[in-house]
């Protein structure tokens, strides 16, 4: 992988190209990955068709600098996402800079509909959380509680400033990776939590009119180009994102 900007190597590791400015700060990153012509997922409904080598190695190693994975349930079922798991040369790596163990994957849900007999939960290391908001079913909660970790934030929505802060607060999970989908992006957007972006820009048009990473964003979102980086013909983007609308 070469790095482009902010200056040119011609070599540069996947977890060394994610490194964050401050490694052990409050940091919110939104991971995607795009066609040249917006659509974030395949003609089957997953971004996963999207990804190339390179973008799957920058998806670990994001995960690997993160404290906490965030994703909406109905990506994590489409997705089959499963526990975090960590390639040995990157442990080793995420052992060094303080993070001995995996991080902890947390599902945010209104309306509780989760299997919490997956291996989200049952093979998890680090214990999931459950982020959903005080007008879940109450049985919905107490199966959370018995199956992980459950931050309950919010009425009738969840309140993602309150759950990023609680999950700082609480757990210690300071460094967050937002996974998606589009609404969880959008909403994080919106709250105005969301410190950088990290963006693949695959090498396709798919024409298709799949969802796009932000479709309904009720006020723009100043971007700043931090760092750039390719491989073949893939495009890695790191975005500062403004936090005013």
């Amino acid at each position: 992988m070469r790095q482009l900007l902010p200056e040119p190597l011609d070599e540069v590791h996947p977890y060394d190209a994610c490194r964050p400015d401050d490694p052990r700060g409050s940091l919110v990153r939104v991971n995607f990955i795009a066609s040249v012509d917006g659509s974030v997922t395949d003609r089957q409904g997953r971004s996963g068709g999207l990804a190339s080598a390179g973008d799957q190695a920058m998806f670990v190693a994001l995960r690997a600098w993160s404290d906490a994975i965030l994703v909406g349930a109905g990506t994590a079922r489409t997705e089959g996402y499963g526990p975090h798991r960590l390639r040995p040369s990157l442990a080793q790596r995420r052992r060094a800079d303080g993070r001995p163990n995996p991080a902890a994957m947390v599902l945010v849900t209104r309306s509780l509909k989760l299997d919490f007999g997956a291996r989200i939960f049952t093979a998890a290391v680090t214990p999931t959380i459950v982020l959903t908001c005080a007008s879940a079913p109450p049985e919905g909660q107490q199966a959370a509680r018995r199956a992980g970790r459950l931050i309950v934030a919010g009425d009738k929505d969840v309140d993602l400033a309150e759950g990023l802060r609680r999950l700082r607060e609480d757990y210690g999970l300071s460094h967050v990776l937002c996974e998606g989908g589009p609404r969880l992006t959008e909403a994080t957007l919106e709250a105005r939590q969301v410190d950088e972006l990290c963006l693949t820009l695959a090498p396709a048009l798919l024409g298709h009119g799949g969802p796009r990473l932000v479709e309904h964003l009720g006020q723009s979102v100043p971007l700043r180009l931090q760092h750039l980086f390719d491989e073949g013909s893939e495009l890695y983007l790191r975005y500062r994102v403004g936090r005013s609308g």
